[in-house]
């Protein structure tokens, strides 16, 4: 199974301390170097840079049609475009996005998309985490990642964890 990721799930699910669900639930991750990239960039070292560099099971791959990239970059960041080119070149059979557009020109493109959310449903749904609540709380308050409150609900419900006692 060929799964590639951009830079949001990997720092987002590091922000949170649950960067081990990536190998946990895929095994092995390609990663494009816009991806990398973003992940060193303005000197900073962004949450999951330093798992990236040491994990084993994340692979980098260059992107081979620069032209695609372009034509993405209107729309889309460098590590978005670069991560759909890769997904496509690699006949993927997952990309792992967050950004909206991004999700949907993947998913038009003719990509299986899932994102950082859908990733803790997928493993409470496995029993590699036993609730997402406090996952999403952690998203909104410590990586500060953007959720919608009709989202954060939605996974709650598709959770079974739609009541306060989940």
């Amino acid at each position: 199974m060929i799964i590639v990721s951009n830079t949001s799930p990997l720092t987002n699910l590091a922000a949170i301390g649950q960067f081990e669900l990536l190998r946990i639930l895929y095994k092995e991750i390609e990663i494009a170097p816009g991806v990398w990239d973003e992940l060193n960039a303005k000197n900073k070292q962004w949450p999951g840079r330093n798992e990236v560099a040491v994990a084993g099971w994340i692979h980098r791959h260059n992107v081979q049609n620069q032209i695609l990239v372009a034509a993405l970059r209107r729309d889309l960041d460098h590590g978005e475009a670069e991560s759909i080119t890769l997904a496509l070149e690699r006949q993927a059979d997952l990309i792992l996005l967050d950004d909206r557009e991004a999700r949907h020109i993947a998913q038009r493109l003719g990509l299986k998309v899932i994102g950082v959310i859908g990733t803790l449903l997928e493993a409470k749904a496995l029993g590699a985490i036993v609730e997402i609540r406090s996952h999403l709380d952690a998203l909104r308050q410590v990586a500060g990642f953007y959720v919608k409150e009709s989202l954060y609900q939605t996974a709650l419900i598709r959770a079974n964890e739609n009541t306060p006692e989940g």
